[in-house]
This record gives C-alpha cells, structure tokens and sequence, in this order.
C-alpha cells in the first residue's frame, strides 16, 4: 500500500517518536543529577545546551503538530540530532572541539578571499560590463523590405540562448564578429543565396522560411541587446553579478 506524498511511514515516524522520547528522557535525568543552572549543572557544558535546543525544537513540533503551521523550518533542526553521538566519543568530541576552536582564525581567510573577489569583481565590471548583451541583430530596412517573420531579431545559435552568439564592437577587440556569422542551413545544406537571387534564379519566395537564402548574412548590426547569457545569470553589469561570475569560474562549478 502506497503512502500519500509527503506523508510520513508510520515505522520511521514511530522511530522518531522513540528517539525523542529516550533524548527527553536523558535531558530530565541529567537535570535531576546535575541541576540545570550553574557551572556544573546540565545549562553549564556546550553539548549538554545543544542538547537541551534540539529536545525543546522537538517539543515546539509535537504542540504544533495538527495546527495549521508549516513545520519545515523546525524539523530541519532534526539534522543537528547525529551531534548528540559526538558526546558519547571522546576522541570525536577532542577534533570537533579543536575544530570548532580554529574557526576564528578562518575569519582571515575570509577576509582575504573577499578582498580578492572585491578586487577582480571590480576590473570584471569595468571591462565587461554590459559587453556580454552583444547580439548580432538584423537592420529594419532588411526586416520591413522582405517582411521576414521566421526570423529572430538577432542571431541566436540553434534558435535558443543556451549559447549565445556574443559579437563585439568595431572598437572592441574582441574575438567575434558579425561576419564570423555561420551560413543558415536548409536541410543540411548551406545556403549562398540572397534575397534578391531567391527570385530571380529559383523563382522561390524570398520570405519563405523553406527557400535556402542565407539570411544570417544580414545580422551585420552588433549591438547591446536585453538578454544577458543563461537567462541573465552570467554578467558583470554589477559587482554582485560579478562575484558570481568568479565564484563559478573559480569553482569550476556552473552553479
């Protein structure tokens, strides 16, 4: 028999009922032995405070059970519960302890990768901003003189923006141009022919989307359009799109 989505086996959730009670009852018993307040009472050792958060995070969900309240945020405390067995391993407990110790000394590790990210995420807005909207769009006068409506208005490799032409300016040095546009394929062929050879040799219309006329020759008007790549993702138009852009080419990761 089939559990409705989203809904709990009975098996673990009694599982999760026992081991609720067995910390519960654990907290009471330590409570009763040590005490609660004082330096060596149960509030006084670290483990025995995480202790105490997760047990009462568990209480919170059992009254709100059955009450119109999303309870996702408090169960995701759950994953703190495997810590409870570093307490029961001394040798466990020593590295997470001495672990937990050398975080301050992270923090200029931090500082440091900041530092870096802030610097190249400077120079990446002030070369690369806005460069990455460059499309190869086609002139109007080729658009209202052959009304061509199975056209994008700009060059798109594959008719998606998954991997964009990106061209560059007659002043940029960059490595694409609109010239470097490839020929428009019918049928796996590769058409040469222009608008005004369409009707004169084929007696094709020259707007037909099946006539072989290579109209990617006339995306020849590099320019910045709206779309930046992987639906605006990957930019350096700010510091914050930048940071981004460093993270995952440091990373190796396109996140």
């Amino acid at each position: 028999m089939f559990q409705p989505c989203g809904h709990t086996p009975y098996f673990l959730q009694a599982l999760d009922d026992g081991i609720f009670a067995f910390f519960a009852g654990e907290m009471v018993v330590k409570m009763v032995a040590l005490g609660v307040i004082g330096q060596k009472g149960y509030l006084g050792d670290t483990w025995n405070r995480l202790d105490f958060f997760i047990v009462l995070v568990g209480m919170l969900e059992y009254s709100l059970d059955g009450h119109n309240v999303s309870l996702s945020a408090i169960r995701t405390v759950r994953v703190l519960r495997p810590l409870r067995a570093i307490n029961r391993v001394p040798s466990m407990r020593i590295l997470v302890t001495l672990l937990l110790d050398t975080l301050p000394m992270l923090g200029n590790v931090l500082a440091l990768c900041f530092f870096v990210f802030f610097i190249f995420g400077i120079v990446g807005v002030q070369l690369w901003a806005g460069l990455l909207r460059n499309r190869c769009f086609m002139g109007e006068d080729v658009r209202m003189r052959y009304n061509i409506t199975f056209l994008n208005s700009y060059y798109r490799p594959d008719g998606t923006d998954d991997h964009p032409f990106i061209c560059s300016m007659e002043r940029d040095n960059g490595m694409l141009r609109c010239s470097d546009v490839p020929r428009r394929r019918v049928a796996r062929t590769y058409c040469s022919l222009g608008a005004e050879e369409a009707d004169s040799e084929t007696g094709l219309k020259a707007d037909g989307p099946v006539t072989c006329v290579n109209w990617y020759q006339y995306y020849n008007e590099c320019r910045a359009g709206e779309i930046n790549p992987h639906k605006g993702a990957i930019n350096f138009d700010n510091i914050g799109y930048a940071w981004i852009a460093i993270f995952q080419v440091k990373s190796l990761q396109n996140v």
